[in-house]
């Protein structure tokens, strides 16, 4: 699987952002995705997953209540809309793919993509 990842950019504290991750390469609904971030420094972390079918999202507490994760499996693509944007969702988004289905863990995903920066103004 081959994934693809855009939507980042600059955006102002409370602001919204829409990432978008396309798909290519075999069955993208067999997969569970995902988003993970990574800001500078620091470790590459949860954000969202989402189930082939889904009917399973789960969030990191942090975004939990701001951000909604879903799938076109038409479309082979996987989406991520953020509202209420703070200074500490700054970093960079990458969206995974885990055969296994929905994870929270970068160690069960098996395909990334290449990232795309979201910076948050405050």
């Amino acid at each position: 699987v081959q994934l693809q990842a855009c939507g980042g950019g600059l955006v102002q504290a409370g602001g919204s952002l829409r990432l978008s991750c396309a798909a290519s390469g075999s069955t993208f609904s067999s997969y569970g995705l995902g988003w993970f971030r990574q800001a500078p420094g620091k470790e590459r972390e949860f954000v969202a997953t989402i189930s082939w079918s889904s009917n399973n999202t789960y969030y990191a507490d942090s975004v939990k209540g701001r951000f909604t994760m879903s799938r076109d499996n038409a479309k082979n693509t996987v989406y991520l809309q953020m509202n209420s944007l703070k200074p500490e969702d700054a970093a960079i988004y990458y969206c995974a793919a885990a055969l296994r289905g929905v994870t929270t863990l970068v160690k069960y995903c098996d395909y990334w993509g290449q990232g795309t920066l979201v910076t948050v103004s405050s």
